[in-house]
């Protein structure tokens, strides 16, 4: 269909029909591996155990605490920044300032999530909580889409992001319409990208960890390991908040059900899959294993780039997304604490190798648009995208 300034804009995700298909799959996806991570066999390619009733997933309380959480990453959001970075040129020229203290709000959850553990809160019965609480947040996502939406209506040309705005509804409400939907100073995907999801995603870990050394004693070291390695992940991104100004999901992608649903309830409910499996499938790990994994883990450190320069030199001479060839390296050392009995905590691998596939694609298409013949000297110059001799 043709966009709102009169180019045909190309459809992605197999257009409406794949786009009605991911807004199922999804939520589907999400649910089934809550549930078979506490099955006995813990299958990924099984049924789940059971189907969740509406009494099971539908709790007020659940939802209060939901948006409490929310309520609290927003006020944190609106504290003062150590710093406040511009972001990319716009089309009508302007640059939108972003607060970066990311990384505040992690340190300040910590210590209030502290405070409130020393007083007595059982952070530990979290788990028990988990399908309720991926109700609540992929209701919230649901809701929280329309309302965009409808305020992307009423938003001016400018405004709108280059993909989510082909004329289709269902596909326009998946990808998101308007780029920077904003009320006043608060800029709600921005918001959405780091805060709410990624921060969720350690405290649930935390809560398991505390569940399993209830359980047992004591956490093991699988468990610590999982805990320790996604919390340096997170902390990273938050400490380098500033970076994802430049990627493209700011800079490109419309806010809509495709990040809202991916950011606030896929992020916290499935990337915590690893430590979900290990509470209720503890695996042994010895000292000598768990130092390779740490070692796998630190390979992930290889250097990004966020100039507009093409870089052939170093990583960037070798593979055109060395930075996809770290995270899927960090994945594999998050994974093996899991040990190899079971596919299900492989799942993180699967996906983001699947995600970043697509994700490179999308990138080419950009990059190609971007810097024309010089793309393809690099591509020339620099064959192989993400794993060097294989693709």
């Amino acid at each position: 269909m043709a966009s709102p300034q009169g180019s045909r804009a190309p459809l992605e995700f197999g257009g409406p029909l794949g786009a009605a298909a991911l807004m199922l799959l999804l939520p589907a996806t999400m649910f089934h591996l809550l549930l078979v991570a506490r099955s006995g066999p813990a299958r990924l390619l099984g049924p789940p155990p059971y189907l969740p009733g509406p009494e099971v997933l539908w709790s007020p309380q659940m939802l209060l605490l939901w948006f409490t959480w929310l309520g609290l990453q927003a006020a944190l959001y609106l504290l003062p920044a150590r710093k406040v970075a511009e972001g990319q040129e716009l089309k009508d020229k302007s640059r939108l300032r972003y607060p970066i203290n990311g990384f505040q709000a992690l340190v300040l959850t910590a210590l209030l999530v502290g405070l409130a553990v020393s007083a007595g809160l059982p952070l530990g019965a979290l788990p028990e909580m988990l399908l309720p609480l991926a109700f609540a947040a992929t209701l919230t996502a649901f809701i929280f889409s329309l309302l965009l939406y409808l305020k992307a209506l009423v938003a001016p040309a400018s405004a709108l992001a280059p993909g989510g705005n082909s004329g289709n509804p269902i596909y326009d409400f998946f990808l998101g319409r308007e780029l920077n939907p904003r009320i006043w100073s608060f800029d709600f995907k921005y918001f959405c990208e780091l805060r709410p999801g990624l921060i969720g995603w350690v405290l649930i870990n935390l809560a398991l960890l505390m569940q399993e050394a209830e359980l047992r004693g004591s956490p093991s070291l699988a468990m610590w390991l999982v805990n320790g390695f996604q919390l340096l992940y997170v902390g990273d991104a938050l400490w380098h908040e500033e970076a994802v100004l430049t990627t493209m999901d700011i800079t490109h992608d419309g806010f809509g059900f495709m990040l809202a649903f991916g950011d606030l309830a896929w992020v916290p409910f499935t990337y915590s899959l690893q430590a979900q499996f290990l509470l209720h499938h503890p695996q042994p790990l010895g000292l000598p294993m768990a130092s390779v994994i740490c070692l796998i883990n630190g390979l992930e450190t290889i250097p990004t780039a966020t100039g507009r320069q093409l870089l052939v030199s170093g990583w960037w001479g070798v593979v055109r997304h060395p930075n996809y060839l770290g995270d899927l390296i960090m994945a594999l050392a998050w994974s093996l604490p899991c040990g190899v009995s079971h596919l299900l905590p492989y799942f993180y691998l699967l996906y983001f190798t699947a995600l970043l596939v697509h994700r490179e694609a999308r990138d080419e298409q950009q990059c190609l648009r971007k810097y024309g013949l010089a793309w393809h000297e690099y591509c020339r110059r620099v064959p192989y995208r993400i794993l060097p001799y294989v693709y």
